[in-house]
């Protein structure tokens, strides 16, 4: 049986919904696509609430139109600008000397619950980057693994309370529930990245309008990531102030001569801001000047990103750039000067069954990576916004999505006292209280498709 779903991508310049069919297998076919401008938010983050709220409504009217679908609840993308991250562990033993699925949600759960997160920051994504069984480093899956410990190091992608409740209202108010929501570079991660680039280490930057997220994966985990509030509407707002004319004029100055190759000597005319009907010349050389002047600056800011996060020489693979700023004629060789000669490559999203001709540019990374994301989970293991474990050979059925109204239901690691080993695990599904037999049958059916 298939399943609905919708991704609203919340750009710092767009919003894109999308609505595909998500087969057993998990393929996906898309049906509907809408696009509109971002209104409400700054840097990716909301600041009005109703003016964003229109804004996912009118992208979302297109997408159910095209589809004809009608969809309750969404997965969501958030921009990287007030997220902080940190890394934790945990420890658990193991009583029955084998690990099951019930350790690796505790051992997360304690990594969690050992984790100094501040009280207004709610837990994103925790990801798992090197589980130990006993005194054994980087097991790729411990699942019935013979141990009598299991130890796990974790990347913890927290964002503030306030920031994720203003989306949830933002998207309710456009009349869809929030289902989950996904980091926007995790996101494109998801839609740009092969397997071999994860295994060697990728960085992986999405350029957008007013914002620039930054991951890094590292031995198929996630392990780091930070945010710019630097896209491409800075290299517009440069070019009217230097060119002291009009934001709009700037923009497609910009999108038709906007190049980081050698410039030429042409003039054009312009109008002058504040003054529409007096025209003056500009070289185009000025126009090369401006753009050169702030990518490379962009380019250089995140290159002492990729530096400060300590993974410079895991990043086999070298840099992905995505996102619609990195469209920009010559960006890829200035990144390459930048970065210091490792290997940089441009990426769109990957194809699937559907896919628009619109939403095949890189601007569309992330709203296309949040449709594989709800198809399927892209790491080993993973506790979602939720608090809900997630794992590579999940089957979905109809339980296993949470009912946002029960979310107080769901225990928080904070609110333990016990001993930090013996974390409460939370099931991979809802378990009925007291119905031992029925989680024990789901676990069956569980392992049954393991094997």
């Amino acid at each position: 049986m298939s399943r609905t779903v919708l991704a609203i991508d919340i750009g710092s310049t767009k919003i894109c919904a999308i609505i595909a069919e998500i087969d057993n297998d998990n393929s996906i076919s898309i049906t509907g696509a809408g696009v509109s401008k971002a209104q409400g938010l700054k840097k990716g983050s909301i600041t009005n609430i109703e003016l964003a709220s229109r804004s996912i409504k009118s992208a979302l009217n297109d997408a159910k139109r095209v589809s004809g679908s009608e969809v309750k609840t969404a997965i969501v993308s958030i921009s990287g600008a007030y997220t902080k991250s940190l890394n934790s562990s945990g420890i658990v033993n193991i009583q029955n000397k084998e690990v099951s699925f019930k350790e690796i949600e505790r051992v997360m759960q304690t990594s969690l619950y050992n984790a100094n997160i501040p009280n207004e920051y709610e837990v994103l994504h925790a990801l798992p980057y090197n589980f130990k069984v006993d005194d054994q480093d980087f097991i790729e899956d411990p699942l019935g693994m013979n141990a009598s410990r299991l130890e796990v190091d974790t990347h913890i992608i927290t964002t503030q309370k306030s920031n994720l409740n203003n989306l949830k209202k933002a998207v309710r108010g456009a009349g869809v529930e929030v289902e989950n929501i996904v980091l926007t570079g995790y996101a494109s991660s998801i839609a740009t990245l092969n397997d071999d680039e994860k295994e060697l280490g990728v960085a992986l930057i999405d350029m957008g309008g007013n914002t620039s997220n930054i991951i890094i994966h590292s031995g198929n985990s996630l392990r780091y990531n930070d945010f710019l509030g630097v896209g491409s509407n800075h290299v517009t707002s440069d070019l009217s102030m230097a060119l002291h004319t009009p934001l709009n004029i700037a923009d497609s100055v910009k999108l038709n001569y906007g190049s980081l190759l050698t410039p030429s000597n042409d003039l054009i005319e312009l109008p002058i801001i504040g003054d529409e009907y007096t025209t003056h010349e500009v070289s185009l050389e000025v126009v090369h000047n401006v753009v050169y002047a702030r990518v490379e600056e962009t380019l250089m800011i995140l290159a002492q990103f990729i530096e400060n996060s300590g993974l410079k020489d895991k990043i086999g693979a070298g840099v992905v750039l995505t996102g619609g700023f990195s469209q920009m004629e010559g960006i890829r060789e200035l990144a390459v000067a930048t970065f210091g000669s490792i290997p940089v490559r441009l990426a769109k999203p990957k194809e699937m069954y559907g896919l628009f001709d619109n939403l095949r540019s890189p601007e569309y990374s992330s709203a296309v990576g949040l449709v594989m994301y709800a198809a399927s989970p892209y790491t080993q293991y993973e506790i979602d916004v939720n608090k809900r474990v997630r794992h590579s050979n999940e089957v979905f059925t109809e339980q296993s999505t949470i009912n946002l109204t029960e979310e107080q239901d769901i225990p928080t690691p904070q609110l333990h006292n016990e001993k930090k080993v013996g974390m409460i695990s939370i099931g991979l599904k809802k378990e009925k209280k007291g119905d031992e037999a029925g989680a024990f049958s789901k676990f069956w059916n569980w392992a049954t498709q393991l094997f």
